[in-house]
């Protein structure tokens, strides 16, 4: 499984930002504009906290695994990657709609003397900082499920012969 790359996700976060902005202001010509829904960055910041109590569960399941504690509970590797997964997905949505409402607020800062807009532009920002937070913890996520580097073989599989 690769890792995410900052690079993808600011590259997708930077298009849909782009293309947000341009349609927002089409969209404005022709009528008005759709707005912002007050429930994104609250969903967004809800699976930020799952995506992180996910990671924080595993991380202690490890260190207790690995402090070989009595009564500690293994984690299981098909889980753990079925999380990973979950990040990675979650992240590169995240990294989507963020740029969309990042977009959508640019082009609101235009009209901030009207009420409406300037609440639409204040929930499009906090979308923003609740798709970095995914983002954020999706990769967190990743960092404590990544195996170790095994420094024992060459990478052939064959044992090294002395």
């Amino acid at each position: 499984m690769k890792e995410l790359r900052i690079r993808v996700l600011a590259g997708v976060f930077v298009v849909a930002g782009v293309l947000s902005w341009a349609g927002a202001r089409l969209w404005n010509s022709i009528g008005t504009l759709p707005s912002v829904p007050l429930a994104a960055p609250i969903v967004l910041a809800l699976i930020a906290v799952v995506l992180l109590a996910t990671a924080l569960s595993i991380r202690a399941r490890l260190k207790a695994q690995r402090e070989r504690q009595p009564d500690a509970k293994g984690v299981d590797p098909m889980m753990a990657a079925r999380a990973v997964v979950f990040g990675q997905a979650s992240a590169l949505v995240a990294a989507l709609v963020a740029g969309m409402y990042g977009g959508t607020g640019v082009f609101l800062l235009e009209s901030l003397d009207n009420p409406a807009r300037r609440d639409q532009a204040i929930s499009a920002g906090f979308s923003v900082l609740a798709g970095i937070g995914v983002i954020a913890a999706a990769i967190f996520l990743e960092r404590v499920c990544k195996l170790p580097e095994d420094d024992e073989h060459d990478g052939t599989g064959a044992a090294p012969t002395t």
